[in-house]
């Protein structure tokens, strides 16, 4: 079976399954932050990010490196929060006013279009695992290059290449097998879209970045068992149900069956470990 893609139905839905899994997202926080906290770190040091800096998050999600951004900044610097989902951003601006970060805001937008900010008004960007599903990937590039200030840095969290990401390649298979969708084509938005060797570095020297650079992170996923890996993408990963939309129910569940079986090849006596593989992808303006 062949679909074309569409952009703005595909736009559509993204925001509609992250305003469904926003609560689940928060949920899953601590799991979020053991499994990305290494890569985390690693952006924010390429962003170069400091005291009193004016840090822009894009995708933020619930915002876990949105609050790393802003303990670095410090309560003379701020940190601007964006997302596609109003729902997912309050959770952000919950877990920033509990943590007494006062410096967060948040800004319900598109990342593909973020020409309402004042231009060169950031020291730093971010973007964790939020770049690879824009649609246009170069106008989101572009847009934030835009809002950088002169030298200031963009340093993005994207997954590498399926091979070195079994805990999630093998449900998207499995998923994409059992729905007939196509394989991917370059340029489309995806989990592995920025992942194969050049193809960030060349997205970011399209949009006008410099000084191009790129840190590989292993980011295994560490749980009891491969039921709970499944269960935190069966209730949180917004990407999965959209390419699950359009299986009915029994297949669907089928689907999630397969997909558990499968990455039991993962499970050891001290508990499940899924391999990924993270890279850190910086350029600045």
């Amino acid at each position: 079976m062949t679909t074309s893609f569409d952009p703005i139905v595909f736009k559509r839905t993204t925001r509609a399954q992250w305003e469904e899994a926003a609560e689940a997202w928060h949920r899953w926080g601590p799991t979020i932050e053991d499994w990305l906290g290494e890569a985390t770190a690693a952006m924010l040091r390429a962003a170069g990010i400091g005291d009193g800096d004016r840090v822009l998050d894009v995708a933020a999600g619930a915002g876990g490196q949105t609050l790393a951004a802003a303990r670095l900044v410090g309560p003379a610097g701020r940190v601007l929060a964006t997302d596609i989902s109003p729902a997912i951003l309050e959770y952000a601006a919950r877990v920033a006013a509990e943590a007494g970060l006062p410096t967060v805001q948040t800004l319900e937008a598109d990342g593909e279009d973020l020409f309402e900010l004042e231009e060169c008004s950031f020291d730093a960007a971010l973007s964790r695992v939020g770049l690879i599903y824009f649609p246009d990937q170069q106008a989101a590039l572009t847009g934030i290059r835009r809002a950088l200030r002169p030298g200031g840095r963009f340093s993005a969290v994207v997954y590498s290449t399926p091979d070195r990401n079994g805990f999630f390649s093998i449900p998207v298979g499995i998923i994409r097998r059992r729905a007939e969708l196509p394989a991917p084509v370059p340029g489309q938005p995806g989990p592995f879209s920025l992942g194969s060797p050049g193809v960030a570095e060349k997205a970011f020297s399209a949009a006008g970045f410099h000084d191009i650079s790129v840190t590989t992170v292993p980011s295994p996923v560490r749980l009891p068992t491969a039921a709970d890996c499944v269960r935190f993408e069966r209730e949180s990963f917004g990407a999965l149900h959209q390419m699950l939309s359009r299986l009915d129910a029994s297949d669907r569940a089928a689907a999630w069956q397969e997909i558990t079986t499968e990455l039991t090849q993962f499970e050891t006596p001290a508990g499940f470990t899924g391999p990924c593989e993270m890279l850190v992808i910086t350029g600045t303006r």
